[in-house]
Formats: structure tokens, C-alpha cells, sequence
């Protein structure tokens, strides 16, 4: 059964239900099986696993950079092509809905298709349309107008024709496997089916309007949001590579520096972004670094000098008494005597030089290394008292005054008493004979006072040096560490040192130590006087060993203060 509809044919009174059949308020269950029939496909899940995770960090980091921003750039691009697909194809539908709703059939042209079908057509001309206009009978029947095909009953188009549902929308295909969208509302004339059931009007049109405009979009879509992500890519690898030339610059630094040993490579910097101060970092890290290697090597080099001497002398010795046994001529006993006394007196000077190595080894920081359970209160007066006697052995030609106050000072005591009693051997061994060294101890400063030959100005800066020995002083036995471990000592403990030329001659060193004229009331018996440790400085020496703490203190050890 088939016949051609005009909305607008002349015969008989109009039917206006259908130009405001009110499928707004049927549309919930239309628009939801529609919203499933147009987005049912799926998300992709993303790729995953640890291979690819594995395979994404050995890109280099431009690279990942790059497809971050690729991917992010296409993330977004995507949601918006799907959001705009997704109104544009809400708008088309809006739209395709209210054209059917606007279709107007007049019950002539409803009783000229009616009739057609049951077999007795009337003598009606059907006029071209664009819509698929047919009844629906509430048993599911449908009479569909000619050159159309039939688009199948479904239960909502019976509901409406049985009365259940005021109108309905819903989109279907017809017989053919078109995609049609379907507006049904009831029809109140006389016509009924064979069965005496009642009818609705439903009034179809192709879904092509719809599809059509949003495959051309989704086409464009495509083509904008694959140029978006490319450029994206190309963006992001670009400013990757701009962003991070101070990275390269750093990295070839680095490969430099592990490639060659070169540490005196330095980084320019600009600005104060993160590169920048991580650009710092490393030049000053190189810094610290080519200075301590430089340390260590002079170290090293005048380590084995300072060796060099007593060992040389050491074998000589021993040569000349292994020579004399294997002769059978002896030694005379007065010559043998010194020869042994010159022995011991070398490794004296060997173990003072290890000692002293061996104190500037451990580490600089306060509160560091195994001395810093060691650390406690202790009486400064009671150290230089003991070192005072040292010294006065050491000199006995020398008239040694002291002026002590008490002082109680937080450090460890055997190194404190040894940078006291490195400070007193020097000014012991560059006294002349006969001459004075004056000490005082006053509020936390110690001065140290002698009246030998001073030092030049030009070598004052230099005194602090580890193993520098003043030209003037490199005939006299010492290692050029005294100093060294005094400023060290002092640092430890949160004071400071500093030599300088007397007025009228001579040298004045100057220890400043942090404390007070009494112990605190929560220590009760603070430590009064120097440790007594084995070998600490202030117990007797060996026969024949010059005391470690005293050698090589001279002018040149004698250093500057700190920050002077």
C-alpha cells in the first residue's frame, strides 16, 4: 500500500495535531535511545604497561616534552571536536524535530491514505513531499503514503495510537534501512483499523539532514585537530629545544668535566630561573672542587717533601750503623750515641708530621667526626697553664709571663691544647735567647706575645696555608701544619685566630674563644684542666721525640685572622 501525500492537499477539513503534537514532553525516551544509537562507540583505553613506561623514559627529554604536549594538545582537541559534534548534532536534531512538528496533514489526505490501503483508493492527487507520512494502528499496522517506503510500528508509536502517550519522537530505520526520524501524535477523526483499533499520524523524514552535516563536520574536525596536534608536537619540540639549551649547556659541562677531568669549566649564567641557579650550583661545585683537588695535590706533593728529608736522613743513619757491623769496625761510642739520638730525633719529627696529618684529616665540621663526642666544657686557663710549662721547658733561656683569667670553653680538649701549645712554640722558637714571651688570658682572648723578627707583611696571608713555611724559616725543622691545625681548632670551636706585627717587633697571635669566667651550673665539675689522654699534647714526650704540637710552628704558620 503505498500513495503520495501533500501536506497542503485542498480535499476536506485540516488536521493542525501535528503542527504542535507536543514531543517536547514524550522526547526523554526518544532523544535517550537516540543519544545511544549516534555515540555508541567507546573510549579508547590508553596504552599502558611497564614496557611502554620503559620505552617513554629513554626518549631523551626534549622528545618526551614534545609528546606530552602532543598528547595534551590532542587530549583537548579532542574533547572539543566531541563537544562540538555533539551540540552541532543536538542543534540538527532540535531543529529536524521541529520541521516535523510544523508538517500540517488534513483528514482528506489521512482518509486518501487510509483508503488506498484498504483497497478502494479515492480519487485524491498526492502531491510531492519530502516527508514519509503513515498511520499507525495500536496493533502495530501501518498505512504508509505512496512512493514511500514503510517504516515499521514501534511500541511508542502504538502507545500513542492506543492513547498511552500523548506523542512520541524516536528515530528508526524504515523498511529500506534508512535512517528516519519519526514524529507520531494521535489522530482524533473516525478512521480505525480492520480491527476497529485506533490510529496515529506519524510524519518521517531521512536522518540524512542530520548525518550528512555532522559527517562533513566530524571530517573537519579531523583534519583541524590532526594539524592542531602536529603543530602541537612541532610547538612543543621547539620550545623543548629552546627551553632547555641551558640543560645542554649543563649536560656538556658535566660530560666535559667526567670526560676530561677538567674542573675549571664554568657555566654562564643569566636570570634567576631554575637552570640558572642550578648553573651556579655546578660552577660553584667545580670551584670547591678544583680547590680541594688542588689542596690535596699540594697535599700530596709537599707531604712527600716534608718526608722526603727526615727519611733521607733516617737511611743515612741507618746505612752508616749497618755498615759499621758488617765492617766489624765500630762507631765510636760518642759518635754512636749522637747517630742514635739523630735517629730518634727523625722519627719524632716522622710521627709529629703523621700526627699533625692526621688532625687536618678529620673532618672540618663542628660537631663532625669522632672528636665531636669528645667535645665538652673545659677550663682554658687550666690548658694554657699546662702548656705554659711545656713551653718553658722548651725555652728555658726565655722568661715566660702569664696573666691568666679563668675562661670555661666548649671544645674538645686534646685539640684545644694542642693549638694552645702549637700558638706557645712558636713564639718559643722565634724568641731569641734571653728574650720575653708574654701571655694573657682575658675574657675568652688569649694573646701570645714574642719579640722576635716578625712577619713580613707579603707572607701574612699566607701563614693559615697548610705546609707553607716562611723562606726565612725553612731551616728550621717543622712540618708548616702548626698553624693549620690552630685556625682549624679555632673554627671547630666557634672562634677565630689572627697573627699580626707587634708594635716594636715581634709577632702577636691572637685566640678568641667563645664561653665564660665560669662553668655553666648544669655541669657540675666541668673538665679544670687538659685531657689526660695517651700522647695528648702536655704529657711528656719520648726520649729524644720533639713534641708534635710544637713542630714547624713558625712565622710561616703563623696566619692571618679569619676574615681579616
Amino acid at each position: 500500500m503505498s500513495g503520495t501525500g501533500d501536506a497542503h492537499a485542498p480535499q476536506g477539513p485540516e488536521t493542525h495535531g501535528h503542527a504542535a503534537h507536543g514531543h517536547a514532553a514524550h522526547g526523554h525516551e526518544a532523544h535517550g535511545r537516540e543519544a545511544h544509537d549516534a555515540g555508541g562507540g567507546g573510549a579508547v583505553p590508553p596504552a599502558g604497561g611497564s614496557f611502554g613506561l620503559t620505552r617513554f623514559h629513554q626518549l631523551p627529554l626534549r622528545s618526551r616534552l614534545a609528546l606530552l604536549t602532543a598528547v595534551a594538545v590532542a587530549f583537548a582537541v579532542a574533547l572539543s571536536a566531541a563537544a562540538c559534534w555533539l551540540i552541532t548534532r543536538d542543534r540538527l536534531t532540535e531543529q529536524l524535530d521541529t520541521s516535523l512538528g510544523t508538517v500540517e496533514v488534513n483528514s482528506d489526505y489521512v482518509q486518501a491514505i487510509s483508503a488506498r490501503c484498504a483497497g478502494s483508493p479515492l480519487n485524491v492527487r498526492f502531491q510531492p513531499t519530502p516527508y514519509t507520512i503513515q498511520l499507525v494502528s495500536a496493533s502495530g499496522y501501518v498505512c504508509t503514503s505512496p512512493n514511500k517506503a514503510p517504516i515499521p510500528a514501534q511500541r511508542v508509536d502504538q502507545a500513542v495510537a492506543d492513547g498511552r502517550l500523548a506523542s512520541a519522537v524516536h528515530t528508526t530505520k524504515d523498511e529500506n534501512g534508512a535512517s528516519m526520524r519519526v514524529s507520531t501524535v494521535p489522530y482524533r477523526g473516525p478512521i480505525a483499523d480492520a480491527q476497529g483499533n485506533r490510529v496515529a499520524i506519524s510524519v518521517a523524514a531521512p536522518m540524512d539532514q542530520v548525518t550528512d552535516p555532522l559527517n562533513q563536520l566530524a571530517l573537519v574536525l579531523l583534519v583541524v585537530a590532526g594539524v592542531g596536534v602536529l603543530g602541537a608536537a612541532t610547538a612543543g619540540l621547539w620550545v623543548a629545544r629552546a627551553g632547555l639549551k641551558p640543560v645542554d649547556r649543563l649536560t656538556a659541562a658535566v660530560e666535559h668535566v667526567a670526560r676530561t677531568q677538567d674542573l675549571t669549566i664554568r657555566i654562564p649564567t643569566d636570570g634567576e630561573d631554575e637552570i640558572a641557579r642550578l648553573s651556579r650550583s655546578f660552577n660553584a661545585m667545580t670551584a670547591a672542587l678544583a680547590a680541594s683537588r688542588d689542596l690535596q695535590q699540594q697535599l700530596i706533593a709537599d707531604a712527600g717533601h716534608e718526608l722526603r728529608t727526615p727519611l733521607t736522613s733516617l737511611r743515612t743513619n741507618i746505612d752508616l750503623l749497618e755498615r759499621s757491623e758488617r765492617s766489624g769496625r765500630p762507631i765510636p761510642a760518642a759518635d754512636k750515641e749522637a747517630l742514635l739520638a739523630s735517629v730518634k730525633a727523625q722519627m719524632g719529627e716522622l710521627a709529629a708530621l703523621i700526627g699533625d696529618l692526621q688532625v687536618l684529616s678529620r673532618p672540618s665540621e663542628t660537631g663532625a667526626g669522632d672528636g665531636a663526642a669528645s667535645v665538652r666544657v673545659v677550663a682554658l686557663h687550666d690548658i694554657v697553664g699546662t702548656a705554659l710549662e711545656r713551653a718553658r721547658l722548651r725555652g728555658p733561656s726565655l722568661t715566660i709571663t702569664a696573666d691568666l683569667d679563668p675562661w670555661y670553653v666548649r671544645a674538645e680538649p686534646a685539640a684545644l691544647e694542642r693549638a694552645v701549645v702549637n700558638l706557645l712554640d712558636n713564639a718559643v722558637k722565634f724568641s731569641p735567647s734571653g728574650g720575653t714571651v708574654e701571655v694573657r688570658l682575658a675574657g675568652g682572648a688569649l694573646t701570645v706575645r714574642d719579640h722576635g723578627p716578625g712577619i713580613p707583611p707579603e707572607e701574612l696571608p699566607h701563614v693559615f696555608e697548610r705546609f707553607w713555611r716562611s723562606p726565612s724559616a725553612r731551616s728550621l725543622p717543622g712540618s708548616g701544619l702548626g698553624l693549620s691545625i690552630v685556625a682549624r681548632t679555632a673554627e671547630q670551636a666557634g672562634g677565630g685566630v689572627r697573627l699580626r706585627n707587634a708594635p716594636g717587633g715581634g709577632t702577636e697571635a691572637l685566640l678568641t674563644m667563645p664561653g665564660a669566667p665560669t662553668p655553666p651550673p648544669d655541669i657540675p665539675g666541668a673538665a679544670d684542666g687538659p685531657a689526660d689522654e695517651p700522647g695528648a699534647p702536655g704529657r711528656p714526650a719520648a726520649p729524644g721525640h720533639r713534641a708534635a704540637p710544637g713542630d714547624g710552628a713558625e712565622p710561616g704558620e703563623q696566619g692571618a685572622p679569619p676574615g681579616a
